[in-house]
């Protein structure tokens, strides 16, 4: 490594660790943003300008200093942090192209919730994550296994009625939708339904 990429490399390493103690400055008021912010979800494009994921502010910052992505759309204030001053960004590119594969996703609670969009796939529900459980279609009991197509969003009020019955053995409690893997279409489900509220995400997905 050159002299002169070795004082780069060092400059955002320094960069990257005072990302911790980043001070926002709001175009009209002053305000110190604490780690909600760091949260605020960011469109992540690839270099062909195809949406492939959504990350949080924090790591959107890290992947612009560390030169593996650019900002592509800011929002409108910054961030400060002793001689950086970056705007916060609410979309970015990968400056090099990477190959997605077509599932991507992990088998989680996480996931499931987001797939299930926080609905109880019994009653239509919509709670917050934290006031919903996860489902056995079949129940583990007779023989249900963790899957993407046994897994569902569920209530605690529909998981107790259905304790560990089957379906097809109850009148007043059905599935809503069959559940299915994580695809690329639920993906840009989820990236269309989070980024709603965010104007310039839309030309990007395709509204």
């Amino acid at each position: 490594m050159s002299f002169g990429k070795s004082v780069v490399h060092a400059r955002k390493q320094k960069s990257l660790a005072k990302c911790h103690t980043l001070h926002i400055e709001s175009q009209s008021v002053r305000t110190v943003y604490g780690p909600v912010a760091m949260q605020t979800p960011v469109l992540v494009l690839n270099a062909s300008y195809e949406p492939i994921n959504i990350c949080g502010a924090r790591r959107a910052l890290v992947l612009v200093l560390k030169g593996v992505a650019t900002t592509e759309e800011e929002r409108n204030f910054s961030l400060h942090a002793a001689r950086i001053n970056l705007p916060m960004p609410s979309v970015i590119r990968l400056l090099e192209y990477r190959r997605i594969p077509h599932q991507t996703r992990a088998l989680s609670r996480k996931n499931i919730l987001l797939r299930d969009r926080n609905t109880c796939q019994y009653c239509g529900i919509v709670l917050a994550a934290g006031e919903l459980t996860l489902d056995h279609v079949i129940p583990r009991s007779r023989g249900g296994q963790s899957t993407w197509e046994n897994l569902v969003a569920c209530c605690h009020a529909c998981n107790r009625k259905k304790g560990n019955s089957m379906l097809h053995e109850l009148v007043d409690l059905q599935l809503q939708r069959e559940p299915r893997p994580f695809s690329l279409h639920t993906s840009r489900h989820i990236m269309r339904m989070i980024g709603s509220s965010d104007a310039r995400w839309k030309k990007y997905l395709f509204y």
